[in-house]
């Protein structure tokens, strides 16, 4: 049984990625930037830039958007970390309006770092800042263009990703490449220990990228017209397991959701998250969903899948043993497989 999943790691997702992480010690010299992003990753982006030494003249990021049980309106990563450092934040709706653009236009920067922002930037701010938009992205352009390249290369079960720094063009993800480079994608790596190298890697690789782009001594290279995949953002229900599917892929889709949204699956009334999983090639021929034994091995199209760690609603996670003790699931058990549209 290959067991693989959430191990502990050096700092998760949420905790301290709003700090330094080890930028270089000197650059060509500091710039004034806009940084625009949002989630995690985009904040240790910004907070490398700015240890860095680099000028931050506006930081532009997502609304606050409605999230938990309350619905409680909650500041990105990016404007929490902006807000503490003491820099100004904008959280336009669109770039698309003339007023917007001439705001943006008004700062007068020499570059605009962008990671992760999630709106698109129409010709007029691409073309505003003295040395262009640079963007940080996260898998080996082209393969993986668009919103969730972490995930997905996860779930497609390859090898390495890496980060690529682009000069932005109107194109999703198209722009030509100044700076790539490979990371290796482990078999018990989850989304979240993924998103925290990669993070770093591309503070390392923006501020090379800054330093040789403003003395004229970085080039762009197209990206390759073979290898285009495209990573569309997670829905909701992708993170459902589903038995009919073979072990492997979803233990994979238990690291690509891992710490959030969370895979899961319906036992006992409840919904249940996977945390972390293992899996075994051979399984009974019983129908898909049937738990197998006492260890909570369930049958999968093809495999057998293991719940190492599991999560019920509004408790704490728990290995599998003492998540059996407290609610049982016996051998003989048909879970549920998601309604086929």
């Amino acid at each position: 049984m290959r067991e693989r999943g959430d191990r502990p790691h050096q700092r998760p997702v949420g905790e301290g990625f709003g700090e330094p992480l080890n930028p270089r010690p000197h650059m060509t010299r500091a710039l004034d930037l806009v940084f625009m992003g949002t989630p995690d990753f985009a904040a240790a982006i910004l907070a490398g830039l700015v240890a860095a030494g680099h000028r931050l003249r506006a930081v532009y990021t997502q609304p606050p958007r409605p999230a938990g049980r309350g619905h409680r309106l909650q500041s990105s990563p990016v404007q929490l970390l902006a807000e503490r450092l003491g820099l100004p934040v904008r959280s336009p709706t669109s770039l698309r309006d003339e007023a917007a653009q001439a705001e943006f236009a008004a700062i007068g920067a020499d570059a605009a770092v962008v990671a992760a922002y999630g709106l698109i930037l129409p010709p007029p701010i691409l073309a505003a800042p003295r040395l262009g938009c640079l963007n940080v992205h996260a898998s080996l352009l082209p393969r993986w263009r668009g919103a969730a390249p972490i995930q997905r290369a996860i779930l497609a079960g390859d090898r390495e990703t890496g980060v690529t720094i682009m000069q932005m063009e109107a194109g999703l993800d198209t722009g030509p490449i100044l700076l790539q480079q490979p990371v290796p994608i482990l078999t018990e790596t989850n989304a979240g220990e993924l998103t925290e190298t990669l993070a770093e890697l591309g503070v390392r690789l923006m501020l090379e990228a800054l330093d040789g782009v403003a003395a004229g001594t970085l080039m762009a290279r197209p990206q390759p017209e073979e290898g285009v995949t495209y990573a569309p953002k997670i829905r909701r229900e992708e993170a459902r397991l589903d038995w009919r599917e073979p072990a492997d892929a979803l233990e994979r889709r238990v690291r690509a959701f891992a710490p959030t949204p969370g895979a899961w699956f319906s036992g006992g009334g409840e919904r249940i998250r996977v945390l972390r999983a293992a899996v075994e090639a051979q399984a009974p021929n019983v129908p898909a969903g049937t738990v197998i034994d006492d260890r909570l091995g369930i049958a999968c199209g093809s495999g057998v899948f293991h719940p190492l760690r599991l999560q019920r609603p509004g408790r704490a996670a728990l290995d599998a043993d003492a998540f059996l003790r407290g609610f049982p699931i016996p051998a003989g058990t048909l879970l549920p497989c998601p309604a086929t549209s």
